[in-house]
């Protein structure tokens, strides 16, 4: 109880803004090991820049910084858009409205194929079959 008497106000602001630097720091670390997975560079030099980053951390995050910096913020836009793309390409799959017009427009399309004689009773049930069992 006698250590939280003596730790003034100056101190906890202090012990914060050194919690913050110190977060801070840890978020700039796993940015910069995001990027240099996310980069096109080859293994090897991927793995000497996490080896630079893990064994000389200040010089080693300076350094790809300096040298690598400018990309950083191009490559997490490109990132940013393919998971958009990405998301944008399930959400029509799963709801049946991709560039095919979905299971439902197919059968449509297979039963006016089937009832204008251009397929038989088998190729109608085959096509059909596929169609709704994926």
């Amino acid at each position: 109880m006698q250590l939280a008497a003596e730790f003034g106000t100056g101190q906890v602001l202090w012990s914060i803004i050194w919690f913050f630097l110190f977060f801070i720091w840890i978020m700039l670390i796993f940015q910069i090991f995001g990027d240099i997975i996310r980069s096109d560079k080859s293994g090897v030099a991927k793995a000497l820049w996490s080896v630079l980053i893990i064994f000389l951390p200040y010089l080693g995050v300076f350094a790809y910084l300096i040298f690598n910096g400018s990309g950083m913020a191009q490559r997490q836009v490109k990132a940013a858009e393919d998971n958009q793309e990405a998301m944008q390409a399930y959400i029509r799959d799963a709801a049946g409205t991709s560039g095919t017009g979905g299971t439902a427009e197919e059968l449509t399309k297979l039963a006016d194929l089937h009832n204008s004689g251009k397929l038989d009773d088998a190729e109608f049930a085959a096509a059909k079959a596929k169609l709704i069992h994926g």
